[in-house]
């Protein structure tokens, strides 16, 4: 956040073609700094418009504000994890201490990647497939959430997410959702990974 408390848009950690081949420049251009930046930007006012109601202790129209809170608020929080998920040529393999927690949790790394990569070709429209952490069941689970806030679970923490709302991969593969997913494999930073477990089991 800013000195004025705004959410502000989260620098690219790489350049746009860094990711080539598995995700293009222009598509990492127009999804960071138009798409992620306008949730940004529907986030932060939503924030000031609500903060307005409370000040003139007057509602109008709260459910239309309170649902851009949670879309563009999903959005910003999701896209936040999925730049930072990725790296270029990804990172070789998961370390000794995530392939145990994924193999104590999804019986393998492999067994995790073919649940979570059916769980993404399936989501219904558009949204995302999620590794996340349940802290009330102690658990890492994987999650479809379409439309950022639908399909989701209180409480859970993201720790890896793959966007498949269609401008994260139709410039280059158009309907060809399966070949997106297969290829963004090669760009998990599975280092980010790794430290988004960390975090979140030990919290």
């Amino acid at each position: 956040m800013n000195s004025a408390g705004e959410y502000e848009l989260p620098p690219l950690p790489y350049a746009y073609d860094a990711l080539e081949p598995a995700i293009d420049a222009e598509t990492m251009r127009l999804h960071h700094d138009i798409h992620f930046n306008g949730y940004k930007n529907g986030l932060n006012k939503a924030l000031a418009q609500l903060k307005q109601f409370r000040s003139a202790g007057d509602y109008p129209e709260i459910s239309y504000w309170e649902n851009e809170l949670a879309f563009n608020g999903a959005g910003y929080n999701l896209h936040t994890v999925f730049f930072a998920n990725m790296a270029p040529e990804g990172t070789t393999k998961p370390s000794s201490t995530l392939s145990k927690t994924l193999d104590t949790h999804f019986g393998g790394l492999d067994a995790f990647k073919g649940q979570f990569s059916a769980a993404a070709a399936k989501v219904q429209g558009s949204g995302w497939a999620i590794l996340g952490y349940q802290p009330f069941g102690g658990k890492l689970v994987v999650l479809q959430a379409e439309k950022h806030q639908n399909l989701t679970q209180w409480g859970v923490i993201p720790i890896l997410a793959l966007d498949v709302w269609e401008h994260a991969y139709y410039l280059k593969y158009q309907n060809r959702r399966g070949d997106y997913i297969k290829n963004w494999w090669n760009v998990v930073n599975w280092d980010n990974v790794a430290q988004r477990t960390e975090a979140a089991m030990t919290a």
